[in-house]
């Protein structure tokens, strides 16, 4: 599939200068930061040199008080409380960190995790009723609950408190819990509104640790931070950036038993990124409740001996065997339906059901449908004799606002402009089917039908020197919003070594015309290209740097994202 380079704005010569001057680095990296929004000294050293002691007060934020006036209530009076939160990585890291450090001193705590199919997202009847059986009178509820009006009410009625600390868009009406910490609130002062359900989580043991205790107890924490951060895809920037930063050290260095124990299964021995976190450590946490049930997450992450953490990463290994099988077969079903009807192939959209796919995997093959033929998707499957589904999107087409256009066909749905959930009657199949087509095709454009490489700026082979990647690497971690730079170079040949592997990836030694630098290259998914490569044709690509390590020797590897032909 063809995809458009776009390259991003080059900033003004005189502000490059401005701030290579300052900080002493090259035109190059400078252009880099300032597309960033780093553009002076300052911001620049809140940037390279991030601090726990430039973390917010976390008091600023709206419910703080009264949220920790509540939990040190109910320590005094010795309380039930109730830790619930979601399925996710997200929920289970949060439930893992705030139960981890409140039984450091306190006994009475319970842990909820709602069932994905019997239950679904979010605090839900059972829970409460489970909190009101077990005697809880507080329930923390974590990475959910900004949208869970009548459910706090009925725990009201039943002498349950609630505290939400939710990283969600609320409603126009909130809660009426005792406190509800979410900076996405209008009127909420917090600086930061970007932080994760466990960031929120660390944020609210942050501020009772400061009144109450050792504020540092909390930040042996910051690697189940880490984890949620890198996970749930929120943005890698201001606090988030410090949390993660300091997250991956502790992860690297000394991380709990549980994600230890899950390193250790993963076979990983090279130091963990963010990406690393995603493609390893994430789908095997949110495996346990995609399969199974999220609790597994929760008692792997809550481990106290290597022992423990060891026999429950072995079980959530093993779910995570089982989702990939799922994820696999029924994007191998979805494909094949797709390439044996000439209508879906020429669609501008997709939507397929089967009502024995996996409710568990749905939006993963979603994702990968899309990764395919890049084009929004709907994935449907049957539970509890409704349609139920996953939906994802692509870049700059609103998901969300078509999948509302449909709204009179659907019994429920939720979601963003990029990923959404729905459900409907099965008598409404077909006609969703047709009029969602409908929807895509009259409003998508053909550019966000072609796959967008971000492009940061053209470069020469010869500023790929050792300070130029020490720098680049003290831009880490990446994510969104602060991705790892995209280069783009041209006059390009293979040099020497070209060789294909596992019929899909290619590598070889690339070389500039009229440069000496020579590096070796890598190009997942790109064996299409090894024919034309190997006949000598000349080339530009788009492509990051990273180091590679081998057997004990890190060299420099540049990562393929696309090659052109000239």
């Amino acid at each position: 599939m063809d995809k458009r380079w776009l390259s991003r704005d080059i900033p003004a010569p005189e502000q490059i200068e401005q701030l290579s001057k300052a900080i002493n680095i090259n035109s190059y990296l400078s252009s880099i930061l300032i597309q960033r929004g780093i553009a002076d000294f300052e911001s620049a050293k809140l940037f390279f040199r991030p601090s726990l002691e430039h973390l917010h007060d976390p008091f600023l934020m709206k419910g703080m008080e009264q949220a920790v006036s509540r939990l040190k209530q109910a320590i005094d009076r010795e309380e039930k409380i109730l830790i619930y939160g979601d399925y996710d990585v997200d929920g289970t890291t949060s439930v893992a960190l705030v139960y981890s450090y409140l039984r450091n001193f306190y006994p009475h705590c319970k842990i909820y995790i709602p069932d994905r199919y019997a239950e679904g997202y979010g605090v839900s009847l059972a829970g409460v009723e489970w909190a009101e059986q077990n005697q809880c009178t507080l329930i923390i509820a974590l990475d959910c609950g900004i949208k869970s009006s009548e459910l706090v009410n009925i725990a009201l009625l039943k002498g349950i408190d609630f505290i939400i600390c939710d990283h969600h868009l609320p409603d126009e009406s909130i809660p009426q819990a005792v406190a509800v910490l979410d900076p996405k609130q209008s009127d909420c002062p917090y600086p930061y509104k970007e932080l994760s359900g466990c960031g929120l989580g660390f944020k609210f043991m942050q501020a009772f640790a400061r009144r109450f205790r050792d504020e540092k107890e909390v930040y042996s924490f910051l690697d189940l931070v880490a984890v949620s951060i890198a996970s749930d895809i929120v943005p890698i920037t201001g606090e988030n950036r410090i949390l993660t930063n300091f997250g991956l050290k502790k992860l690297n260095e000394d991380p709990r038993p549980g994600l230890k124990a899950l390193k250790d299964i993963a076979g990983l021995r090279n130091e963990l990124d963010v990406s690393g976190i995603v493609f390893t450590l994430g789908p095997r946490i949110n495996a346990a409740g995609r399969v199974a049930h999220g609790s597994a997450a929760v008692e792997l992450l809550i481990a106290e001996t290597e022992e423990e953490a060891n026999m429950m990463a072995e079980k959530v290994n093993l779910k995570n065997e089982v989702r990939k099988q799922f994820d696999s077969d029924i994007t191998e079903e979805a494909i094949a339906m797709i390439e044996g009807d000439a209508t879906l192939r020429a669609a501008k959209s997709t939507v397929l059901f089967k009502n024995t796919w996996h409710k568990g995997v749905i939006g993963i093959v979603a994702a990968r449908c899309v990764e395919k033929y890049y084009r929004p998707t709907v994935i449907l499957t049957e539970s509890n004799n409704k349609i139920t589904g996953s939906a994802r999107s692509v870049n700059g087409f609103d998901l969300y606002g078509a999948i509302l256009e449909c709204s009179d066909l659907l019994e429920k749905f939720g979601g963003h402009k990029y990923a959404a959930g729905l459900t409907l009657d099965i008598n409404n199949l077909e006609l969703f089917q047709q009029k969602f087509e409908q929807v895509v095709s009259s409003t998508i454009t053909e550019e966000m039908l072609t796959p967008v490489i971000d492009v940061d700026m053209p470069l020469h082979f010869d500023m790929i020197t050792p300070k130029f990647i020490t720098v680049l690497k003290q831009m880490a971690p990446f994510g969104p919003e602060n991705q790892r730079p995209v280069f783009e170079a041209s006059g390009l040949y293979v040099f020497n070594s070209l060789s294909s592997f596992k019929d899909r990836h290619v590598r070889f030694l690339v070389a500039q015309h009229k440069n000496e630098s020579v590096f070796q290259a890598v190009g997942f998914d790109l064996a299409d290209r090894y024919d034309r490569l190997a006949k000598g044709d000349m080339f530009k690509m788009v492509f990051t740097i990273e180091e590679n390590t081998f057997n004990g020797t890190t060299s420099i590897q540049l990562r393929i994202k696309d090659i052109k032909f000239h």
